[in-house]
């Protein structure tokens, strides 16, 4: 038998709930004041970002299968489809998974959130940097200078050829795909290469992917090391927004960021929002915490 104690909405209950909110209230208050006082901002952003705009979450196979039922179907995961393998054994198939993200993505209206983040930044002497795993271009939509924007998985918006022609990376704003999303299927013609006419693929590091051009990757990050560099010294505070752990590669770059410049971590994920010592973890979706952090800044 339950100890009365142990029910729902018992005293016990409320009291946690209580406790609970009172951190959470607490947290919040340090997180607009670390934005309030800090000089320069670097943005981190997972796909927890997205899911605010309508974006689907891949996380397991139950949430990539609920954003596209005909692979659940066919019992394909996420790392199965997201192989560069197939644009070479099947590109058809290929670009009716990357077409429909394509097509989603450039379709999609970032949400407030980014135009919140923008705002702080616009406030701070040493403006901003982002620092992303997502591949959907919408900081820069939203924005933000692109000569401030780290994509350390590529982006859609970029092609390369899939033989490496020497054609560099071009963008994909040309092209439109079609997809049969009863199978998911891309109709063709599908994106060619403009040098050598050949098949086209993202710019988007895959699994297993020994054909990603990282050059455009690899002089963002140029970029932000040399950013870091120049506001050595100076108060910085780490917004991540949605990055989880099982492709830690945002989550490590932000507890860095702040290691370093002794900086204040304010994590936002709903799911896994565990800090170091000493730093702020906020157990929400990213724009309603966004939202009242800034609610919080904008009181006198």
């Amino acid at each position: 038998m339950s100890h009365p104690s142990d029910t729902p909405n018992s005293p016990s209950d409320r009291r946690h709930s209580l406790w609970r909110g009172i951190e959470l209230t607490s947290a919040l208050k340090r997180a607009a004041v670390a934005v309030r006082d800090a000089e320069a901002i670097v943005i981190g952003a997972g796909a927890g970002m997205g899911v605010d705009s309508g974006l689907p979450d891949f996380r397991g196979n139950e949430g990539f299968w609920k954003a596209y039922p005909p692979y659940a179907k066919l019992g394909i995961d996420f790392a199965s489809i997201a192989s560069p393998e197939h644009f070479r054994s099947d590109p058809d198939f290929a670009w009716g998974f990357y077409g429909h993200r394509l097509m989603l993505y450039r379709g999609t209206r970032p949400h407030e959130g980014f135009n919140l983040l923008g705002k702080w930044a616009g406030r701070m002497e040493h403006g901003a940097f982002v620092y992303t795993s997502n591949v959907d271009g919408h900081f820069q939509k939203t924005g933000f200078p692109p000569d401030r924007v780290v994509e350390v998985h590529g982006a859609i918006g970029m092609l390369q050829c899939l033989i490496d022609c020497g054609a560099g990376l071009f963008p994909s704003e040309p092209y439109t795909v079609e997809i049969d999303e009863s199978t998911m299927r891309a109709t063709r013609p599908l994106p060619g290469c403009p040098v050598c006419g050949g098949l086209a693929r993202p710019n988007i590091l895959m699994f297993g992917d020994r054909w990603w051009d990282p050059s455009e990757s690899d002089a963002q990050a140029v970029r932000f090391r040399k950013w870091l560099k120049e506001i050595k010294g100076k108060r910085v505070v780490v917004v991540e927004c949605g990055a989880g752990m099982a492709i830690p590669t945002v989550r490590g770059g932000c507890q860095e960021v702040a290691r370093r410049f002794g900086g204040t971590l304010i994590r936002i994920n709903p799911r896994e929002p565990e800090v170091p010592t000493g730093h702020v973890s906020l157990p929400l979706p990213a724009l309603e915490a966004l939202r009242q952090i800034d609610a919080l800044i904008a009181r006198p």
